[in-house]
């Protein structure tokens, strides 16, 4: 998982800087609870909860930095909004099953899924 620190370097080496918001932002995803995503609102709303006071448009901006750097996960959940997760080593993988009446989304791990995705793409001539 991402620290500090090493999001810090992989800013550096792409000619960014670590920013106070940048740092606030990922470690309210690092403290997440495991299977808990949010939107840029609802992150948005937690930090103004906790008296940190960033912008809704720097916010929006830092999630798509995130995501394009593979720090945050950037979900399509039923919503109608993205969501964000912090992005977990392979170990981690884990799928989403979301409701489409009530838009309640649980998280569960199954390899035989993985393993199944791998084996359809690789019929289909997709290469990960």
């Amino acid at each position: 998982m991402y620290s500090t620190s090493s999001l810090k370097a992989e800013l550096n080496e792409r000619g960014w800087r670590m920013t106070p918001q940048r740092e606030t932002i990922l470690q309210v995803f690092q403290n997440l609870s495991e299977g808990k995503h949010l939107s840029a609102e609802d992150l948005h709303i937690l930090l103004n909860e906790q008296g940190e006071v960033i912008s809704l448009s720097t916010i929006y901006r830092n999630l798509k930095l995130m995501s394009r750097m593979g720090i945050l996960r950037e979900l399509e959940l039923a919503e109608g909004h993205k969501h964000y997760e912090i992005n977990q080593p392979s170990p981690h993988h884990h799928h989403h099953l979301i409701c489409v009446r009530c838009n309640k989304t649980i998280e569960f791990r199954n390899d035989a899924v993985l393993k199944t995705g791998a084996k359809t793409a690789q019929k289909e001539g997709y290469h990960c």
